[in-house]
């Protein structure tokens, strides 16, 4: 699997997890706070999981790690950096 197949549409955020990652547990009800659309994608659920993230975050395997549909991605963010991050997107 590539890191491209995840890709969200305009608007939303793919967000890699796993199961046992408490910060992702924390950021999924801040998102739905928000109003961010977002799909979740458990790492431990895919083929190649680990390397799905690793090559989005150029080696990290960090979770939580959110993707946007311009390819960009951030490593354990707060509600506000992916607000600010989907607005910035929006603006072109």
């Amino acid at each position: 699997m590539s890191v491209d197949q995840f890709l969200p549409e305009t608007g939303a955020v793919t967000m890699f997890t796993t199961s046992w990652c408490g910060y992702c547990r924390r950021l999924k009800p801040q998102l739905d706070q928000a109003g961010v659309a977002y799909t979740e994608v458990n790492i431990e659920d895919i083929d190649n999981g680990a390397a799905v993230v690793e090559e989005a975050n150029g080696g990290n395997q960090t979770v939580p790690t959110l993707l946007y549909s311009d390819g960009s991605t951030q490593t354990n963010p707060s509600q506000a950096q992916v607000v600010a991050k989907l607005q910035e997107i929006a603006a072109g």
